[in-house]
């Protein structure tokens, strides 16, 4: 039959991304989008394993309350069938209690699906009693069905022909009844819902007790009554592991080993694997998805407890029933409805329609597992953390659009600490960078103030100097006096240097470009500075070409200074780098000591005019500022890192200057 409409589907907003439905899915019905699982229709073959497996319940399967109350309301003679599980659900409930319970919501009979499990044992018992037909899948499963027609439509021969009890029973009933009457089946699986036009609605045992709560039904309020006939014999068992085969009342035989029985989702696989390769083919397979019948995802949750919990329990329960059933029961009156409807027809096909995942190529299959990091066979962790039993089933899945690399644990971690390294080197260039922006405003502010005070003092120091001169001439004669002139010159003159390294500071100054040779420069700037004996000094000049434009006198008076500073830092001696490398069109200058390093709280303050951590008398302050100021003149940029504490690492400074290889306006 086609189905209707979608009975699993998931509820997004409860899915938590754990890939444990997948991973449970025989069928591989599970796609993966933006890390949500959706149920792919056209491949689901409804055993409800991921409505079980679900702790977030975010799988739910279809309700169709509504369909059996509207046909209560517009027929008069709806038949319901129970399943035999329903011990196992109802297991405080009285079976006559129940019954009077179903009978309460309208319908005119409530019988037993277990005589139809009577009826069709008899059909596999001749079936594997008929010693010309091949070996058979039994057929009484609808999920199994769908699986083999789904995902091995070769092995469709081999399924039994033979209907379910719940269609054979069916059958019985329009044959008691005839075909105006409407038939309700109720048992714990999702699968029976879209399993055949025959039956008018098929719910679950949870859909049924929604109904009592919706109707106000419960024991105390319930005229008990038993089951209508026909009465069922040892069906009553066949909702448990091997209920089929002690129906037919036959055993494994562990001497001929003609009949294997495999329940749950890797064994009934790991049964149809072995029977399609030939290895069991002169068996017949006893299939069930679930571990019985007792196990399925119609089962109502215990209180704190899964649907499929308490296996052995409900599976005594199911026992206890059959054993007072059978105790009870007429046997002639059982003998005599078997005989009238095992006439019946109980036969049915089967439709091949293959669903099976492409298989693409190695080479495919090998690129998805090189994006995921997997490079060689030692790197295919087969963890199933994706829910994919291996790396390469996972990467057919991804193939075939079913699945995701995210879904690939090792994968995702990897990506996060890349993530978290990225995000890590994103803030701290972020945080540089706002540093560097406030340090820059900072200096701005100070280079227009110095550049005032510089314009302001430049005027009186001229008239200052001009005048001690004229007046140191005139009184050549005294020498006393002529003393003191020249004191007047001489700090006239200091004063006049300290203002061209304001307006050094204040990019106020004039740069005259010419071409340079760095490596030359740099040899020059060294030879200008009294290198100590214990300080070792180290240059990596360009290889290529050491051509620039810039100003020789000021780039000499940046690199003297720097090599200055770094000398005083390292006063028990040490190590001193200049490298330098072409990055693009700028020339990158490292100047690296191995000195005492600057504290933290100093090097924000460095590029400040007459900030200095020297004694008094061995510094103006001016000396990192007129650096700036002269570096910034050339477009370049001037940075600083420094280690004072020991116990971090190497102490040391390294200044980095970028410096642009052509002018620029």
């Amino acid at each position: 039959m086609a189905k209707q409409t979608k009975i699993v589907y998931t509820i997004k907003e409860r899915c938590r991304v754990c890939y444990t439905c997948v991973r449970e899915c025989p069928a591989k019905a599970i796609k993966i989008i933006n890390g949500q699982a959706e149920v792919l229709d056209e491949r689901c073959i409804t055993c409800g394993n991921c409505i079980k497996v679900c702790s977030q319940d975010a799988k739910v399967f279809r309700i169709d309350t509504g369909d059996v109350l509207e046909i209560i309301e517009n027929n008069e003679q709806v038949i319901a069938m129970v399943a035999p599980s329903f011990p196992a659900e109802f297991e405080n409930i009285d079976y006559k209690v129940l019954a009077g319970m179903i009978r309460q919501l309208g319908f005119s009979q409530v019988v037993e699906v277990s005589f139809g499990a009577d009826l069709i044992a008899l059909q596999y018992k001749k079936l594997l009693h008929d010693t010309e037909n091949q070996s058979k899948i039994s057929s009484d499963c609808p999920a199994i069905v769908t699986f083999i027609e789904y995902y091995h439509p070769n092995l469709v021969p081999y399924l039994a022909p033979i209907v379910s009890p719940m269609v054979a029973m069916g059958r019985v009933l329009r044959k008691k009844f005839g075909n105006q009457i409407k038939v309700v089946f109720i048992g714990p699986c999702i699968a029976k819902k879209d399993e055949s036009s025959e039956i008018d609605v098929a719910i679950t045992f949870r859909e049924l007790r929604e109904l009592f709560e919706l109707k106000g039904i419960n024991p105390e309020n319930t005229v008990p009554c038993d089951f209508d006939p026909p009465h069922s014999g040892k069906g009553a068992v066949f909702p448990i592991s091997r209920g089929l085969l002690q129906t037919m009342e036959m055993e494994e035989d562990i001497l001929e080993g003609n009949i294997i029985v495999a329940e749950g989702r890797s064994a009934f696989q790991e049964a149809i694997k072995e029977f399609e390769s030939g290895y069991i083919k002169d068996n017949h397979l006893e299939l069930l998805c679930c571990e019985g019948c007792i196990m399925g995802p119609g089962m109502s949750p215990y209180p704190y407890f899964a649907s499929n919990a308490r296996r052995y329990q409900k599976r005594s329960n199911v026992s206890k029933y059959a054993a007072v059933k059978l105790e009870n029961l007429d046997k002639e009156q059982w003998k005599k409805d078997i005989e009238e409807y095992s006439k019946l027809d109980f036969s049915r096909t089967f439709t091949p329609s293959d669903r099976s995942m492409l298989r693409p190529s190695w080479k495919e299959i090998e690129s998805v597992l090189q994006h995921m990091g997997k490079f060689s066979e030692k790197d295919y962790l087969d963890c199933a953390a994706c829910g994919y039993e291996s790396c390469v089933d996972h990467a057919v899945a991804i193939i075939n659009g079913l699945a995701e690399n995210e879904m690939c644990l090792p994968f995702t971690i990897e990506k996060l600490h890349n993530y978290i390294r990225e995000l890590n080197i994103s803030n701290e260039k972020l945080d540089n960078a706002q540093e560097a922006l406030k340090q820059s405003e900072k200096l701005a502010s100070l280079g227009q103030l110095s550049a005032g005070i510089a314009h302001e003092l430049n005027n009186p120091l001229g008239v200052i100097t001009m005048y001690s001169n004229i007046l140191k001439d005139e009184m050549h004669d005294n020498k006393i006096i002529q003393d003191d002139l020249q004191l007047i010159v001489d700090q006239a003159d200091r004063c006049k240097k300290i203002v061209g390294g304001l307006l050094n500071f204040a990019r106020k100054n004039q740069v005259n470009f010419t071409e340079l040779d760095l490596n030359k420069l740099i040899q020059h700037s060294v030879s200008s500075v009294i290198i100590p004996s214990n300080v070792n000094v180290e240059i990596k000049f360009l290889k290529d070409d050491p051509m620039a434009m810039a100003d020789r006198d000021q780039m000499t008076q940046v690199f003297s200074n720097l090599i200055k500073n770094s000398i005083d830092a390292m006063p028990d001696g040490g190590n001193l780098s200049i490298e330098m490398q072409s990055k693009g069109s700028d020339v990158i200058f490292n100047i690296i000591d191995t000195g005492t390093g600057i504290s933290k709280d100093n090097l924000g303050k460095l590029f400040t005019p007459f900030f200095t951590t020297k004694p008094i008398g061995k510094g103006t302050g001016l000396g990192l500022a007129i650096i700036y100021g002269i570096v910034k003149m050339h477009k370049g940029d001037v940075t600083v890192s420094s280690n004072a504490d020991p116990n971090a690492g190497p102490t040391g400074t390294t200044f980095k200057i970028r410096l642009p290889r052509h002018r620029i306006e």
